[in-house]
């Protein structure tokens, strides 16, 4: 009976199977998430676009807004955002402006006449108002949930894992309460 389950199921003797059970687990889900909502080019510069419109940006505040706004469902690569910022300075929609050894991104004159006169909304208006955010993130939460449990059942002492459990019990209960509600 040493690998049963006490405490909410969690012991020395299983606890490094259990972890490894949930990294394979969380790096397969991101992998599937990744593909699933991979943006074309078009997605990119619209989304470039759209955020310039708000106000000036560095690469990286683009490439974390989009992510912010997307509800972790697409993260563009900088390899994608950067050409993208390029092509945009070429075609005199964007300027770029050092600060702090950052490249400071802005909207042209004529990039606030392009983006006025696009008839398109940014990228994660659409994935958010189908729902398809709330499918991606609640798997997203139930793996980051289970990880901490994890941590917590690995690394905590006896009076903290059963702590622990009474949190996941007390959050179960709540889940199903949701769907109990009309």
């Amino acid at each position: 009976m040493g690998n049963t389950f006490p405490t909410g199921g969690f012991n020395a003797a299983n606890m490094d199977g259990i972890w490894q059970a949930m990294e394979q687990f969380r790096s397969r889900f991101e992998k599937q998430a990744g593909t699933a909502t991979r943006a074309g080019r078009g997605e990119v510069r619209t989304a470039v676009l759209a955020l310039l419109a708000e106000q000036p940006m560095h690469g990286y505040q683009i490439i974390h807004e989009i992510e912010e706004r997307s509800g972790g469902t697409w993260k563009p690569s900088a390899g994608s955002v950067y050409p993208t910022l390029q092509l945009l300075a070429d075609e005199g929609l964007i300027s770029a402006e050092e600060n702090n050894g950052r490249k400071i991104y802005s909207l042209t004159e004529e990039g606030r006449a392009a983006v006025a006169d696009a008839d398109t909304s940014a990228p994660w208006a659409a994935t958010s108002s189908t729902g398809s955010h709330g499918h991606t993130a609640l798997p997203k939460a139930g793996i980051e949930l289970a990880q901490a449990a994890a941590q917590v059942g690995r690394t905590g002492s006896p009076e903290q894992i059963k702590e622990a459990v009474t949190v996941l019990d007390d959050a179960r209960r709540k889940l199903y309460s949701i769907l109990a509600q009309d």
